[in-house]
């Protein structure tokens, strides 16, 4: 990857993860929905530090076009993976879901499909070894992100079935 297309790439990221917590704040806000609530504001949260990184990166590449030795290779890792089974230990207070938040997840969904598909496009795209592992690192917790909306729409489409597959339990009596 040329220094140019590498500069255009983070100036897209940068603009893609700032879009992103915006629309989960936003959705954070008009949720009623404790569940939703939370998750929306531990994504935004996470989608800021992306950014920070990202931002770090692009200042350094405009300056000296290698990777900087001020930019750590690790950002934290994804909290949210797990909020949903922490979420539903309340799950009297969780109320009924609405179209407007079902929606809001699809979206998200799509979001993060579409985060962790273009970093794994550049991880592929670049050489330093440890250009190309910050970047897969982003597309799995882009991923993580996916799975997680994923499994918060099946828990609100089909509770049910949700909690079969939380528990683990068997149809065969074992």
């Amino acid at each position: 990857m040329v220094d140019k297309e590498r500069l255009n790439a983070l100036e897209v990221a940068l603009d893609n993860e700032m879009r992103e917590r915006e629309f989960y704040l936003k959705k954070a806000e008009k949720t009623k929905n404790p569940l939703g609530k939370l998750m929306f504001q531990q994504i935004a949260e996470e989608e800021l530090e992306h950014y920070e990184r990202l931002k770090q990166l692009h200042e350094q590449w405009k300056k000296g076009a290698k990777w900087p030795d001020t930019v750590p290779l690790e950002v934290n890792g994804t909290r949210v993976k797990n909020m949903l089974i922490r979420v539903t230990k309340m799950a009297e207070e969780v109320s009924e879901q609405n179209a407007n938040d079902l929606k809001a997840i699809r979206t998200a969904i799509a979001f993060e499909a579409k985060g962790a598909k273009y970093y794994a496009e550049l991880s592929e795209k670049v050489s330093d070894p440890k250009e190309k592992a910050f970047f897969k690192l982003l597309a799995q917790i882009e991923n993580e992100h996916y799975l997680t909306l994923k499994d918060t729409e099946e828990y609100l489409t089909d509770p049910g079935s949700w909690y079969r597959k939380i528990e683990h339990h068997g149809l065969d009596g074992a």
